[in-house]
C-alpha cells in the first residue's frame, strides 16, 4: 500500500517490511545485536548501538542516513554553540536557525508538493495560471519523530532544562536509537541521553518485563492491527455507492482499534526491546479508549507527541495564560499543526481542527465548575468513556478517509442509509473477537492504575494470558501483513 495523501511517493513493500517487528529478519537482526552487546563494556555497547541503529535504518534506503546524519550534527553543534556564550541574542540566533533548518528539512519532503499544489489551485481559482515545481521524492521514514527529537534537545539546552554532551557518539545514539527510531516515542535529551552516557546495569525483572511488553506489542500489531486492516482497507477502497451507513460504521470502528494497535504496538515492542538492552522508554500510550474527556484522550493519546506539542509550542503561544479566549486561540493552533504534523493533507487538518474544537467546547461547557468532571456515578463514568470514544471515532473517519469528499459521504450515509447487513455483522463479530479481549484488558489495567499488572501476578495468570497472546499471534497471524500506519509521518 502507497503511502497516501500529500504527494508522498510511497514506500515499497518489501523495504519497509525489512524493519517491520513481526519480520524474521528484524529478530535476527535483534538476535545477533544482543549477543554481541552483552559481551561489551559500556562505550563499545555504545558504539555497536549505533553502527546497528544506521545499519537498521539504513537498511531502508542508506541514502537517508545523509538525513540523519544532518540532523545529528546540527543539534549536536547548535547546543554546544548556545552553552558557550551568555549572549541572549546569540543564544536566541543560534537556536532559531536550528530549529528553521530542522523545520526546513521536514517541510521539503513532507510539505512542499502539497503546498505547492494548493497554492496553483488557489491562483487558478483567481484566474492566474502558473507552474510550480512538485518535488516526487520519497518520504524517509520516521524524519518526524527524530527531527522532533532533536529539536527538543537543542530547545531544552537553550532553556538550560538539560546539559549537553560534548560526545558525538553518544548523542548520534540519542537520536537514532533503533528501537523507537522510526515511529517513536519521541524521547526528551533529559530522559534517555543519560541512559546513553552512563553505564547500564543488568536488572532482575528488565527480561520479565521486556517480555510482556514484546508480547502485548505484537499482540496489538499482528492479532489486532492486521486483521483489522482487511476490513478497514476494503472498505475506505469501496466505491461509496456500494457502502451502507452500518458498513461505514463499523469500518471507522475497525481503524480505530488498527491505528492503536498499530502504533501502540509498536511503541510497545520499542519499549519491551529497549528494557533488554537496559533502556528505559516513555510510555506512549495508556489505555486510550478508556479516556472521558478530550483533554485525558490528549493525555493517553501518542503521550509523546502531545506532550511535545504542550511544552515546546502550546506553553510558549501562552497556554491557559492570558484569558479563555487566548487559551481557545491556542488549543485550536496546537491541534491544528499537530494535525498537520502527521500529513500534508486536508484530512489531517480537518483531524486536527476537530480535536482542537473539541477541547475548546469541553473547556468553555466546564470552566465554571468546580467539582471533578472525570468524577461521579459508574454510569456517569461508562456514558463519559462512551461519548468520548465516538467522538475520538469521529475524528478518526477525517484522519482514514483518502479525500475530504469520502470522509463526508460516509458521514452522511451514517444518518441516512441506515440499514444493516451479513457484511455489517461479520466486521463487527471481529471487531469484538480481536480487540475486545485487549480492551478487556486493559479495562482491568486502568482499575488497577499499574499497566505492568500482570508482570506482578502469580505466575500461573501470567502463563495463560502469555499463552493466549502467543496462540492468537501463531494461529491468527494474517497472510499479508501491512507496514506500521506511523511509518508515514
Amino acid at each position: 500500500m502507497l503511502l497516501r495523501q500529500g504527494g508522498a511517493r510511497g514506500v515499497p513493500r518489501a523495504a519497509v517490511n525489512s524493519v517491520l517487528f513481526n519480520s524474521y529478519t528484524f529478530w535476527a537482526f535483534f538476535a545477533v545485536v544482543m549477543l554481541l552487546y552483552r559481551c561489551l563494556p559500556h562505550q563499545w555497547q555504545n558504539r555497536m548501538l549505533l553502527a546497528a541503529s544506521y545499519v537498521f535504518y539504513g537498511w531502508w534506503n542508506w541514502r537517508f542516513l545523509s538525513l540523519i546524519l544532518i540532523v545529528t550534527i546540527l543539534n549536536y553543534c547548535t547546543a554546544l554553540g548556545v552553552v558557550s556564550t551568555d549572549d541572549k541574542r546569540r543564544r536566541k540566533l543560534l537556536v532559531g536557525l536550528s530549529v528553521a533548518v530542522n523545520l526546513g528539512m521536514l517541510g521539503v519532503f513532507k510539505y512542499f508538493s502539497f503546498f505547492a499544489a494548493e497554492l496553483v489551485n488557489l491562483l487558478g481559482a483567481i484566474g492566474l495560471s502558473v507552474s510550480l515545481p512538485s518535488l516526487q521524492i520519497v518520504l524517509p521514514v520516521g524524519i518526524s519523530f527524530y527531527t522532533f527529537q532533536a529539536m527538543s534537545y537543542t530547545i531544552d539546552v537553550y532553556r538550560r532544562h538539560t546539559q549537553p554532551t560534548r560526545n558525538l557518539r553518544d548523542f548520534a545514539l540519542y537520536v537514532a536509537f533503533f528501537p523507537q527510531l522510526v515511529a517513536g516515542p519521541i524521547e526528551r535529551s533529559s530522559r534517555l541521553l543519560p541512559q546513553v552516557v552512563n553505564p547500564r546495569h543488568r536488572r532482575y525483572d528488565d527480561f520479565a518485563d521486556g517480555l510482556f511488553l514484546v508480547l502485548i506489542g505484537l499482540f496489538k500489531k499482528i492479532v489486532i492491527a492486521d486483521n483489522l486492516a482487511l476490513i478497514v482497507n476494503g472498505i475506505f477502497a469501496e466505491d461509496i455507492a456500494d457502502l451502507s451507513g452500518p458498513d461505514c460504521l463499523v469500518g471507522v470502528y475497525a481503524f480505530a482499534f488498527q491505528i492503536y494497535g498499530d502504533f501502540s504496538g509498536y511503541s510497545t515492542i520499542a519499549r519491551g526491546l529497549a528494557k533488554w538492552m537496559g533502556f528505559d522508554l516513555m510510555t506512549n500510550f495508556r489505555m486510550p479508549y478508556l479516556a472521558r474527556t478530550p483533554n485525558d484522550f490528549w493525555r493517553r493519546w501518542h503521550v509523546s507527541l502531545s506532550t511535545w506539542l504542550r511544552d515546546y509550542l502550546y506553553i510558549p503561544l501562552g497556554g491557559n495564560r492570558g484569558g479563555t479566549w487566548r487559551t481557545c486561540r491556542n488549543l485550536m493552533l496546537t491541534m491544528l499543526l499537530g494535525g498537520l504534523w502527521h500529513g500534508a493533507g486536508w484530512t489531517f487538518v480537518t483531524w486536527g481542527l476537530f480535536h482542537g474544537l473539541i477541547l475548546v467546547a469541553y473547556r468553555m461547557l466546564t470552566r465554571r465548575r468546580t467539582s471533578d468532571p472525570a468524577g461521579g456515578s459508574r454510569l456517569k463514568s461508562i456514558l463519559s468513556i462512551a461519548v468520548m470514544f465516538h467522538l475520538a471515532c469521529l475524528g478518526w473517519l477525517f484522519f482514514r478517509a483518502q479525500s475530504m469528499m469520502q470522509a463526508w459521504s460516509m458521514l452522511t450515509r451514517m444518518f441516512t442509509n441506515f440499514v444493516p447487513s451479513v457484511f455489517t455483522t461479520y466486521c463487527f463479530t471481529s471487531i469484538l473477537f480481536y480487540a475486545g479481549p485487549l480492551m478487556l484488558f486493559e479495562f482491568w489495567l486502568d482499575r488497577k492504575d499499574d499497566p505492568m499488572r500482570l508482570t506482578k501476578v502469580h505466575w500461573g495468570y501470567r502463563a495463560a494470558a502469555y499463552s493466549y497472546a502467543a496462540i492468537m499471534i501463531i494461529l491468527f497471524r494474517p497472510m499479508m501483513p501491512s507496514e506500521f500506519i506511523y511509518f508515514q509521518f
